[in-house]
Parts: C-alpha cells; sequence; structure tokens
C-alpha cells in the first residue's frame, strides 16, 4: 500500500516537472522568434589614385625580317615620345610582339573559295603604362594621336582607374553600415515599446563600385568600374536582433 502510494507521488511529481519544462521549452521557443532583421548601408565617394594606360601598334610587311624591322623602329618613336612626355623607362611595359600570316581570299563565280594567296605579316605589339600620375596619364592618353602623326599606327585604349586604399575604405564602410543598421533597429524597437536585445546574426553584402552620378546597376556579386576616375563605393550590413 505504501509502495504504491509512493510509485503515485513520484509520477506526479514526474508529470509536474516535464509539464513545467515543456512549457519554459515553449515559450523560450516563442521568445527566440522575437527578433527583428535590418539593413544598413554604407556609402563613400573618392578619386582614383592609380592608372592604368594601354595602346598598341602594329606593322605589315612582306617579309617577317621587314616587318620586325618596321615594328622596332616604332617602338623606339614611342619610347622617344613617351620620355618627352615624362614617362620614365621602367614605367614602360611593353609586351611580346604577336605575328600573323595575312592572305587574300579569291572566290568562284558560285561563292566557294578559289585559292588564298599570302600577302605578309602583321605584327602587333602593346605597351603598358601604370601609375599614380592620374591626371597626367589621363591627358596623355588624349594627346597619344600625336604619334599617329610621326608615321606610327598607334591604337589608345580608354584609361583604367583603380585606388590602392580599397581594404581600408571597406572596414570604414562596414563600420558605417553597422552603425546604420543599429540605428534602424534601435528607432523600429523604440516605436514598438520593445527593447533591443542580442544581437543574434549579421550578414554582409557585397561590394560595389561605380562611377559617381553615373546609372550603373549594382551586380548580384558586385560591381568594380575602372572607367570612371569619380568612384561611388557602397556595401550593406545586415543585422537581426533579439527583442525583450
Amino acid at each position: 500500500m505504501l509502495k504504491n502510494s509512493l510509485n503515485v507521488i513520484i509520477i506526479a511529481i514526474a508529470v509536474v516537472i516535464s509539464s513545467y519544462l515543456f512549457s519554459n521549452a515553449f515559450q523560450n521557443r516563442n521568445k527566440s522568434n522575437d527578433t527583428i532583421s535590418v539593413t544598413g548601408s554604407g556609402k563613400k565617394d573618392f578619386v582614383s589614385d592609380l592608372i592604368v594606360w594601354n595602346g598598341s601598334f602594329s606593322k605589315k610587311s612582306a617579309t617577317l625580317k621587314e616587318a620586325y624591322a618596321a615594328l622596332d623602329s616604332d617602338r623606339e618613336k614611342i619610347k622617344s615620345y613617351l620620355s618627352g612626355k615624362g614617362i620614365a623607362p621602367n614605367e614602360m611595359v611593353f609586351s611580346a610582339v604577336n605575328f600573323n600570316k595575312d592572305f587574300e581570299t579569291t572566290y568562284n563565280e558560285n561563292g566557294t573559295t578559289r585559292q588564298q594567296i599570302f600577302t605578309g605579316f602583321t605584327l602587333t605589339q602593346s605597351v603598358s603604362i601604370q601609375s599614380k600620375e592620374v591626371n597626367k596619364i589621363e591627358e596623355l592618353s588624349r594627346q597619344s594621336s600625336e604619334l599617329i602623326n610621326s608615321g606610327v599606327e598607334f591604337y589608345s585604349s580608354p584609361p583604367e582607374y583603380y585606388y590602392t586604399k580599397l581594404a581600408e575604405l571597406k572596414i570604414k564602410m562596414i563600420a558605417e553600415a553597422t552603425k546604420d543598421a543599429s540605428i534602424r533597429a534601435k528607432s523600429i524597437a523604440e516605436n514598438a515599446d520593445a527593447s533591443l536585445g542580442n544581437l543574434k546574426k549579421s550578414d554582409m553584402g557585397v561590394f560595389q563600385i561605380t562611377g559617381q552620378n553615373s546609372s550603373e546597376d549594382f551586380s548580384y556579386g558586385g560591381s568594380f568600374n575602372t572607367q570612371s576616375k569619380n568612384k561611388t563605393a557602397n556595401i550593406t550590413v545586415r543585422l537581426v536582433y533579439q527583442v525583450n
């Protein structure tokens, strides 16, 4: 009899404890779902501090030896021209020479190929200049048509602009975006008569670099504009807070 009563008491206590634990777990589960998610942004305008300018030149001749000699002559003219513009020899990087065999194709009356006649060789070489004197190289790229007037078949590519302090800029922008998100979260909580708890999660968006005042779209994987000297960097940070 005593043994049966003791078993009943033990079972009753176990039921009470189980009910309490289940209720507490259920409440904590609901509590963990009381969160807010906010996105903050950081934005910074900056000016490129590194420029890369590329150009190419070519020569065509009936023999490979003549083509090389003509290309060498043009290369020396380009070196002399760039030196006269204040470019040091170690800032000029010339690529290896590419050459192609040229053919003229003749056709039959029905449009089929009759024969290909060898017409000579075309040699092409490129030159690249990388400098922190952005304005000087930018102006030089506009004046490169002067080489054409000296008989050099020179093709100038648009300059590319870069920034060498992106790592430092990114850190500052992440801090700015995080602060912005935190302010938004506090404002939302206060308007809802609640208070912010612990930070549960944070996610950083991709780094976007576009030209200033441009209509460029952001890219899913991140944009990296190299065509504009004046740029704008954007980044977002998403924070998830517990709400008390």
